[in-house]
């Protein structure tokens, strides 16, 4: 019987990429008498896996990813003026106002007395807690978290942090590759639901989840459907 249901935050609560996906366009047209978008958004993203180490998941990483790709891909012929462009388009990016996905708000209503609710997000913690606090809906979830990375191990100490019976935690996210297949390989049930444009460092093949077996739905609205029909493997 499932007593918690953690969600993804970004793609899966708000839109998040798509963000990223616009600010990278307008960049490339910063650059455009220097390179290609198809070279830029190569090395860029080239970058961004080179630093995650360094600086990790969110939009300061990337900003910084971006300023180091520019003095590289132009051979340090940028402009302070375009730098500063740059700085300002990631000002932007972190001020942007929270998009909340169609039927998140009325799926977790519905589903706030019946489950233990929870929040398991990576990135920066300033600005996910900045998110989270301005998406107008904190205060329906019981534990929210925000972790560095996405993997087995991180979840198994989550679930022992709260107590959570790893097979009694349904996880619900728009990465194969963060929220399905390490929530499974820790012992918990997954459902994915897809949005429409992924990074491409978050991309994995279905084939790819080793066997694991998750549930696919459309959208959020789905969701209550298919726990209280038990379709959960």
């Amino acid at each position: 019987m499932l007593k918690t249901i953690a969600f993804d935050a970004d793609d899966t609560l708000w839109v998040n990429e798509t963000i990223f996906t616009s600010t990278r366009e307008k960049i490339e047209h910063l650059l455009s008498t220097y390179v290609t978008e198809r070279s830029l958004e190569e090395r860029l993203n080239e970058t961004e896996i080179k630093n995650l180490n360094l600086f990790g998941y969110g939009i300061k990483g990337f900003i910084l990813s971006t300023i180091e790709t520019c003095i590289e891909i132009t051979n340090s012929a940028v402009s302070g003026d375009t730098i500063q462009q740059v700085i300002a388009l990631g000002k932007e990016m972190l001020q942007h106002p929270v998009e909340i996905l169609p039927h998140v708000i009325e799926t977790v209503e519905q589903l706030k007395d019946q489950y233990q609710l929870m929040i398991i997000t990576k990135g920066d913690l300033f600005d996910q807690e900045s998110k989270i606090a301005r998406s107008g809906i904190a205060d329906h979830f019981d534990i929210i978290e925000v972790v560095s990375e996405k993997k087995e191990s991180v979840y198994s100490k989550l679930f022992s942090k709260y107590n959570i019976v790893p097979e009694e935690l349904l996880m619900v996210g728009n990465s194969l590759k963060s929220d399905i297949l390490p929530v499974c390989q820790a012992g918990g049930h997954a459902v994915h639901i897809p949005f429409h444009t992924t990074w491409s460092h978050e991309e994995l093949k279905v084939e790819e989840t080793n066997g694991y077996e998750y549930g696919v739905l459309e959208s959020m609205q789905a969701l209550p459907d298919y726990i209280s029909n038990s379709s959960i493997p």
